[in-house]
């Protein structure tokens, strides 16, 4: 225990560089992390366990700032105990360009950071996701090798926020007693109270979806320090709610609005050094303030060392297994397998649903990847996201590898997020593409922080059929496809089907997205080719030197295209088609390869069962696009395409049309 007033002063840096940071940048939120700063200050310096000198120790608790407005509480906490990449040049250079201080906290900008936040709700549902990431690898490797705690802290936004309710009715249920999220319970929006337009009780709300829940004052730090030790009894996650004032020590503005997004200025700062007896020039800390942080840094140094000998000791097959998977490496025998299943595809040639063929490949690689995790937002027949290996996760059994994650789309994109970000797993989940609205601020960030989730998101056009519009995806395609650093992937069959996974697994640092079709397909390719054919993004399924018709098409729509092509030639035109599975990956080939496989025939025309934005890449402004220009209709998808002019012979008429 650390006396009274050694913990002020050590509260006090946080606040001081927040007010400081946020003031030279003339931009930020200081509110939160002097209001917040006792919490962090007991947090960090008593109960969490790391290590700045290895800040990517698989075994470390993971801290997540939820409210992430408030970053320069956790820079604050990162320069403090001596992670080395946060220096006070970079919190000098807070929200500047190239800073590691950004102005919400990003992954991969510097060591210490677990996740993006920003997007209130979204730490909660991460922090969620990094909690069964830790259950299921403590069930798999054992508690020598895994098992630490994940904190949050969050805000009142973030428990407005839909998806908070989905991430916390999830991890009741799974019951992740080593998941403790602290409530900055300060009242204070944007607009002002919380109370003009909020009046829900948060403490029975949690305790309704069975969480155990304790109440303390946030600014007394062995209310803070009991709370925590509370927690860490529980057999529930734990539901701290913290009673802080915003703002603390700031003696005009404290408690108000005033001090939640905007810099308090220099006479309130001078103001609020003299209230909180801080004589320290800006960004300047005390010594002996900063000695006790840089201890509070090493506090965890022969745990930690500890840890290392226990994984040192394992035996050699395990302990290459562990390290395998916290480096993000494939199995050696991932991609022969993968091979094999070609083979075999080749040999067959099944008309299937690219979702049944999504299943047949998962076959195979839930069969040689052990670290995949599966699941879907109550849509597992439907998605067909459950393989043999996968037995169901539930509270008392996590020894499967599948989670049930209910029709929680949002929750289960962000809850991914989690997971892949934990290391040791890679994540994969179910639902239809009409409902990547739902997850597309999970997937967005997914991408923004450039790590390995695979979507599968089936039922992906108007051949959902008699669900009628609703459910019929029709911008969902153009819409994900315009997310940046997402691969999304468009099989035609069952090879490509194979090959799009091969090629989201190998991904380390971008997520993905397989829209995958409910009705049969014919089979684009029949032989086999050892190449991967869908990494090129575009490639010709048929060539024609003299070409006077492009036709290109993504998933159901290939089978359109050849149909079409065979006709335009039995009518003495000379056409070639174009498979493109993946825009993103056909942008990145060589200028050349990418000109050759546009070509150069005087008519080109895209088919896809989707709206045309994004095509025009392919086709030019003057190009032919047969698709949907409105939102779909209740009836069989045999009727539907027709009915929407998305047939071969409407490809036909259209090259005739621009070939006069």
């Amino acid at each position: 225990m650390i006396s009274r007033d050694k913990h002020d002063r050590m509260a006090n840096a946080i606040r001081f560089l927040a007010m400081d940071a946020v003031e030279k940048a003339n931009s930020g939120h200081p509110g939160l992390p002097m209001g917040a700063a006792d919490v962090a200050t007991v947090l960090f310096t008593r109960y969490l366990k790391f290590d700045p000198k290895a800040p990517h120790w698989p075994d470390r608790d993971r801290f997540v700032l939820s409210a992430g407005h408030g970053s320069m509480l956790l820079y604050s906490c990162l320069y403090l105990t001596g992670y080395e990449d946060m220096t006070i040049d970079e919190i000098k250079r807070f929200r500047q360009l190239g800073s590691k201080t950004a102005g919400h906290p990003e992954y991969g900008h510097a060591t210490g950071i677990e996740t993006t936040t920003g997007p209130l709700g979204q730490g909660i549902a991460n922090a969620v996701g990094m909690a069964i990431a830790e259950r299921k690898l403590e069930e798999e490797f054992g508690s020598d090798l895994q098992s630490h705690y994940t904190y949050v802290l969050c805000g009142d936004g973030c428990l407005m926020e839909g998806i908070s309710h989905e991430a916390i009715a999830l991890a009741g249920h799974l019951r992740l007693n080593k998941l403790v999220l602290f409530w900055d319970n300060n009242n204070i929006t944007i607009d002002g109270a919380v109370g003009l337009s909020d009046s829900t009780d948060q403490i029975e709300r949690f305790k309704a979806v069975h969480w155990h829940t304790i109440e303390i004052d946030g600014h007394d730090p062995e209310a803070i320090a009991a709370a925590i030790e509370e927690a860490h009894k529980s057999d529930r996650p734990t539901f701290i709610a913290a009673k802080t004032t915003i703002g603390f020590g700031a003696p005009n503005k404290a408690g108000t609005h005033k001090v939640h997004g905007s810099p308090l200025g220099a006479e309130e700062i001078a103001a609020t050094r003299k209230h909180l007896n801080w004589e320290a020039e800006p960004f300047v800390i005390p010594e002996d303030v900063l000695d006790a942080w840089r201890l509070a840094g090493l506090r965890s140094t022969k745990t930690r060392q500890e840890w290392e000998a226990r994984l040192e000791a394992v035996e050699g097959g395990k302990k290459a297994e562990f390290k395998r998977r916290f480096a993000g490496d494939l199995p050696g025998n991932f991609d022969s397998s993968i091979d094999a299943f070609k083979k075999k595809i080749a040999a067959n040639n099944p008309t299937v649903a690219t979702r049944k063929a999504s299943e047949d490949t998962l076959e195979v690689i839930n069969g040689v990847v052990p670290e995949m995790l599966g699941g879907s937002a109550d849509l597992t027949p439907s998605n067909n996201t459950k393989t043999s290996q996968m037995v169901s996760i539930t509270p008392t059994d996590f020894s499967g590898r599948y989670m049930h994650y209910g029709i929680r789309e949002h929750g289960m994109a962000a809850a991914m997020n989690g997971i892949s970000l934990h290391g040791g797993l890679i994540p994969y989940s179910g639902g239809f593409l009409i409902f990547s609205d739902y997850c597309r601020p999970s997937i967005r960030l997914a991408a923004l922080m450039g790590i390995r989730v695979v979507h599968v998101l089936t039922h992906d056009s108007i051949g959902v059929g008699e669900d009628g519009p609703t459910h019929q995806p029709v911008e969902q395609i153009a819409a994900l496809r315009a997310i940046p650093n997402l691969l999304v992937f468009r099989p035609a069959d069952e090879t490509e089907t194979a090959e799009a996974w091969q090629l989201a697994l190998h991904e380390k640092h971008r997520p993905s997205a397989l829209a995958l079709t409910r009705q049969n397909l014919t089979p684009a390719r029949k032989d086999y080719e050892e190449k991967n054919l869908v990494a090129y993004g575009a490639y010709e399924l048929v060539s024609a030197s003299d070409a006077k018709v492009s036709i290109f098409a993504s998933g159901s729509e290939v089978e359109l295209a050849l149909k079409a092509a065979a006709t335009l030639k039995d009518k003495g035109i000379s056409a070639r088609v174009v498979s493109v599975p993946c825009f993103e990956l056909f942008k990145e080939q060589p200028e050349t390869y990418r000109q050759a496989i546009i070509g150069d025939a005087p008519v080109k025309i895209a088919v896809e069962a989707a709206i045309r934005q994004g095509w025009d890449y392919f086709i030019g402004n003057d190009g032919a696009f047969v698709g949907m220009q409105s939102f779909g209709a209740s009836a069989p998808a045999k009727d539907l395409f027709p009915h929407f002019g998305i047939t071969a012979e409407a490809v036909v008429a259209a090259a005739e049309e621009k070939l006069g």
